[in-house]
Formats: C-alpha cells, sequence, structure tokens
C-alpha cells in the first residue's frame, strides 16, 4: 500500500516537470498521510489542459453516505480498479497525478517495523496514478477527494513490502489523464512496477510513523549506529 508520502519542490519545478501553467509554492510536507490535501494535476475538460488542485486524500464514491468512506479508500488495487464499484467509474473517466518526490513503506523487523524512504535516483518529483471523485453533502457542500493507485512490488521494494504505489512515467501522463481514454487497456498498461534502476531507498527514522512529525529529520538516513 502507500500510506504515507513527501511533497518538497518549488511551484517552479512542478510547473515544468507537470507542464501547469499555475503551480503556488507549497509548505514543504516530509509525512503526508491520509486524510490531508494533497496536490494534484488533473485535466480541466473545458480548458483542455491540466491544472493544479488540492485534493482530500482518501476517495469518497459519490454513492457514499457519509465522508468517512474515504479514510478506507486510500489506495486502489491496479488489478481491480476497473471492476471495484469504489473505482470503476472514476477509473474510467476521473483520473489524476498525485504529486510527490518520495515514499515511505515498513519493513517487518522481529518486534518492529522499520521504515524504509523511496525516491527516484535524480531526486525529481513525480506523478503517483490517481482517481479523483466528487462528493456532496446533504447541504450541497462538495468534496473532491482522490486515491492511489497500487501494484507489485518492484525488485528494490520486494525485501521491504510486496506492494508499491504505481508511478506514472512522463511520457504517459497525457494518456493516464486523457478523459477520452475510457477502455481499460491502454491503461492498465500504465499500471506496472516503475523501474528499480531509476530508484533508491534507504532507512529513515520511526518519527515518520506519527503523522505530527513533519520536519526534514523524517527523510535523513539512518546512521550505521542507529
Amino acid at each position: 500500500m502507500c500510506g504515507r508520502f513527501t511533497l518538497n519542490q518549488s511551484g517552479t519545478a512542478l510547473s515544468q516537470v507537470f507542464h501547469v501553467e499555475q503551480v503556488p509554492d507549497l509548505a514543504a510536507q516530509y509525512n503526508i498521510a491520509p486524510t490531508q490535501m494533497v496536490a494534484t494535476v488533473l485535466h480541466n475538460a473545458e480548458k483542455d489542459q491540466r491544472e493544479f488542485q488540492k485534493l482530500h486524500w482518501g476517495l469518497i464514491p459519490s454513492w457514499a453516505k457519509d465522508p468517512s468512506m474515504g479514510a478506507k479508500l486510500i489506495n486502489a488495487r491496479a488489478e481491480t480498479v476497473a471492476e471495484k464499484p469504489a473505482f470503476r467509474s472514476a477509473f474510467k473517466r476521473r483520473r489524476c497525478l498525485v504529486v510527490a518526490d518520495g515514499f515511505y513503506e515498513w519493513q517487518r523487523q522481529k518486534s518492529k517495523k522499520q521504515p524504509f524512504y523511496f525516491r527516484l535516483q535524480d531526486g525529481q518529483p513525480f506523478g503517483f496514478a490517481g482517481l479523483w471523485e466528487r462528493w456532496e453533502t446533504p447541504e450541497q457542500e462538495e468534496i473532491i477527494s482522490c486515491t492511489i493507485l497500487t501494484t507489485a512490488a518492484n525488485e528494490l521494494l520486494q525485501p521491504i513490502h510486496d506492494r508499491m504505489p504505481v508511478i506514472i512515467a512522463p511520457e504517459y501522463y497525457d494518456l493516464w489523464l486523457d478523459p477520452q481514454v475510457q477502455t481499460p487497456e491502454p491503461l492498465q498498461q500504465l499500471l506496472q512496477p516503475y523501474p528499480e534502476t531509476a530508484m533508491t531507498a534507504y532507512p529513515v527514522s520511526t518519527l515518520v510513523n506519527k503523522p505530527q512529525h513533519n520536519s526534514p529529520e523524517c527523510i535523513m538516513p539512518l546512521s550505521d549506529e542507529e
């Protein structure tokens, strides 16, 4: 699964990587957790261009009785996303990129779980494959929420965890975001483990275990003594 990630990039850098005209500078986030607002890139059908939005992490299906359901839907399995009632409509019509520059996974070690930090070798920001949904309260207030797709782990992650978030390569951003593409076949081809040779990982402090910890210490490599 993907339960924590990071984003510490300037608005200018994000604008260049994702080809979005206006991206505000964001506060550095070293421990993004479910139910928080997260940076995303969507396709604006009216303007026919990409746009930046902050969405609630935890997808709330349009038919949900209350928003608490979103806390259980922070991830969607790539293998079943086209069939699951909570995700199939969004997979067909409402795809997005959830913006990140690293993520955490935990390895079980005897009596504890050791967190590891994963990022791209070049340190560049990237887009998780995401879905978004619009939900209205009885008072007609709107919540726009999202989920992150996961797939089987690549060889770098396998010793740590058996799943990893789907990272979309930049050359496929247009395909993933295109609302005109509604058949699963070309989309499923994108939902593969990201090449391990393009990634790096290292163990980090258990500070990241608590969402209230949001500092550069969260991504600092552990020393040999630790």
